[in-house]
Formats: structure tokens, sequence, C-alpha cells
């Protein structure tokens, strides 16, 4: 796709979830805000902006400098401002919630000061003086965009090698429209990129076109941010049947092209996380009338947040509890789902069999884990898949370093925006270590 993405896109059709504050909404919420000494809200940001800071200065008006603050602790700012949970984290660390009034809404501040940002162009950081030191980070999404932006200051030469042809990561093809579309995701990383000195290489499959081997002889130490890979699957019966689609395949065509669902008139959800929520509110807002999530465990059990799945119901859906997925059935394309019960320990209940229509199936039950691809390197431990590493992202490879999805296991944008900057830190440190003397100079094989 490129950075240019087609217009008509099936996204295109979802309004804002949290629409922009005009000014005066701005300023009146901001001078709700009570500047608390020891701000919870801070304790409650993976990447610890002043949030009273910069809501104090868009209540003076000084817009640029709110902006300044937030971007100064986190260059995805903008984008967090849209697709953070902001309920479980800031908003919901409010003191206000403790008060019986409705919390500061921080989100919406931040999404304000940072689109003025975005909508006049300002220009807050330049790349440091260059240290003639060369980082390769695998993928282009928001881990290895953080670091490599941190990096850059810090006057390192930066390589991202992307395996797609175009950049943000699940920032672009992943995230709910009613929160961010694609193109706005987009302007983002080139508004990042647009700090100089780094290089965006795209097409390039880490292991394939370019080896392991490669990237330690060319650069002077290597970061991976590839995220997660393919969606996961259920081995049930019919799962190749036409109309069985994995959830995160769906929504990055959805996000990045068209899908028509004019003949889709049931839509099975299959898990209960975040994925799958967004995959429910998704085929209800693009108009299947039908929309079932399958979860193999209670309500109070699934791991999707809770106002989420309030929003979810409210547009219309539907859940199936303590139910799995036995099979899929339709000639030559689906047509129904096979499900059957199971109790508190998971196990299958006889006689508790039943059916739901279905023309279009949805598995959203997790990705594939790429720490694999790693496993082969001396040095480099998994854990079920995630690469292992310290607090600041250091592998146990010289060198190598590791943040975001394929470390965490797959959490929010913020976190890879926190662990992405906090391992450009430690790189920067192990460069400055190597060139006193006291490593072992460049990673070894």
């Amino acid at each position: 796709m490129g950075n240019v993405l087609p217009t008509g896109r099936s996204e295109e059709v979802f309004d804002d979830a949290k629409p922009a504050m005009s000014r005066e909404q701005a300023l009146a919420e901001a001078n709700r805000c009570l500047f608390c000494t020891d701000a919870p809200c801070i304790k409650a940001c993976p990447t610890a902006i002043d949030i009273p800071q910069f809501i104090r200065k868009i209540s003076t008006g000084n817009v640029r400098g709110s902006a300044r603050t937030i971007f100064e602790s986190n260059i995805l700012g903008m984008s967090c401002a849209r697709v953070c949970p902001v309920e479980v984290l800031c908003v919901g660390a409010c003191v206000y919630n403790h008060m019986h009034s409705p919390p500061i809404q921080i989100g919406r501040l931040q999404r304000y000061a940072t689109d003025a940002a975005f909508d006049a162009d300002w220009r807050f950081f330049e790349a440091g003086q260059d240290s003639g030191k060369s980082i390769a980070l695998i993928g282009a999404g928001p881990a290895s965009l953080a670091c490599a932006h941190e990096l850059r200051r810090h006057g390192h030469r930066c390589t991202i090698y992307e395996q797609k042809m175009g950049v943000g990561g699940l920032n672009t093809t992943g995230v709910a429209p009613y929160k961010m579309r694609a193109d706005r995701s987009v302007q983002e990383a080139e508004w990042v990129l647009r700090i100089g000195g780094i290089d965006v290489r795209h097409g390039a499959t880490v292991g394939s076109s370019v080896s392991l081997a490669q990237l330690e002889q060319q650069h002077d130490a290597v970061f991976i941010g590839a995220g997660l890979g393919a969606d996961s699957r259920l081995n049930a019966p019919g799962e190749d049947t036409p109309g069985v689609v994995g959830a995160v395949h769906w929504i990055e065509r959805m996000k990045l092209g068209c899908v028509d669902l004019s003949a889709v008139k049931h839509c099975v959800i299959v898990g209960g996380g975040n994925t799958a929520i967004d995959c429910v509110r998704e085929a209800l807002g693009l108009g299947v009338r039908s929309v079932t999530m399958v979860y193999r465990a209670d309500e109070s059990a699934m791991p999707g947040y809770e106002h989420e799945w309030a929003a979810a119901k409210k547009a219309g859906a539907r859940a199936e509890w303590r139910a799995v997925v036995t099979a899929f059935e339709g000639t030559p394309s689906l047509q129904r789902v096979r499900c059957q019960r199971v109790d508190a320990d998971k196990r299958p209940v006889p006689g508790s069999e039943f059916t739901l229509d279905a023309d279009l199936a949805l598995l959203a039950i997790g990705q594939s884990k790429l720490g694999q691809l790693f496993a082969g390197l001396a040095g480099i431990a998994l854990d079920k898949g995630r690469i292992v590493t310290d607090a600041d992202g250091r592998t146990g490879r010289a060198g190598w370093f590791a943040a975001g999805d394929c470390a965490n296991g797959g959490k929010e944008v913020v976190n890879a925006a926190a662990e992405g900057k906090r391992a450009a830190i430690a790189i920067h440190n192990h460069l400055l270590q190597r060139s006193s003397g006291k490593s072992n100079g460049r990673p070894h094989a």
C-alpha cells in the first residue's frame, strides 16, 4: 500500500467514538483539573506524561507548550490520545473518581493539544549530532517508531526493516476505526520520521530477504519491535470453509481496503478479548444485523475491557457465555457454527450442543508469537514465544534489544511507546560503553 491509502475504505463509515473538543470545551474541562501535586494519573500512564502540567498549559492558552509536554514523554501522544484505554489508566486513576464526580477527560484533552500540533505542523525535536553509530530496528510499529525517534535525538542513525509496504504497525492496520483511522496513523508515523536520519526499508523480511547475520554485520545494535504474528486457529472441523477468517487479518482488510458485507446477515465472533469486542462493534457498524460473540467463560471473566463490552452491547451485540465452537459447517460457504456449553473448568457439558446461523465467523483467539524467528541466536531466550528482556529491553545477547508486543505478549500502544523509548536509552548507553571500551564491541554471532 505504500504510505498512500486508497479512498473508499470500509473504515471510513465510522465516526469518532470520542469526538474532538472545541476550544471552549477544552478550556472548561482543563479548568476542572485539580492539578494534584502527587498526581495518580501520571503514575497510571506507562509513558509518565506530566498530565497536570499539560492540562494547566491548556487552561492558560499555551496549547503549543501543552503539546510539547506530551510529546517529550510520548512521541506517539497523538495516537495514544485516541486509542489508550484511559478508563483503566489515567482517567481511571483521576481523584475525581473518589469524589463521586466525573473524572477529567484526559484523553480528549491530550487529543486537543496534539491535534493542534499536527494541524499547525509544529516541530519540537531535532536529531542530535551524528554519532557515527547505526541501529537496525525490526518492524515499523509503535515500539520501533518511539525507539528510533529517541535514538535520533541522540544522533544515532536508524534503519527500520518492515515486511509490509506501510508504516505504523497495528496503529495503522489494527486499531478500531471508531478510535483512529489508518490515515491518521500513517500521518503520525510520517511526522515522527521527519526528524530525519531514519531509513525505512519496506518489503524486508528479516530472516529471509535480510538475514540476522547481516543485521549484526551492518549495524552497531539491533532492536526487535516485530509485534505479533498471524491469527491463531481453533483447529476445529470446517475451519477452512470460506467465511471463517482470522480477526486481525479481517480488520486489516477492512481498514486498508473494502470488505463487502452486503450478503452477511449473521456474524459470529469467537473470543472474549478486546480484538473480539472490536470485531463485534465493527461488524455492527458495517451493517450486519446479528452479531454474536462466543466466549468460553462467564462475562465477568472476559479479558476484554468492561467499558468496551458495554459499548458493544449498547450497539446491539449479544453473547453466548461458557460456550466453545466445535465445528463450522456449510457448502460451499459458511452457514452455521456448532457450539457446546462448558462448565467452570472448561469441560464440555453433555447434551448442551447448539448451533448459530453465520455467514461470517471471525476468530479472535490470539496471535502467534514471533519470538521463534530469533530462537537460533545465542542469548535470545523465549518465554511462551515472547522474547525475554530486562526492564530496559536488553536481551541476553550483546547489542540486541526488544520491546512492544514481541516482548510483552500484546499490550497497549502506550506500552509499546514507553518500552521503545526506554530501550532506546539503553541502546544509547550501550553504545557509549562500547565507545569507552567497557563492552565487547559489535553484537557478536
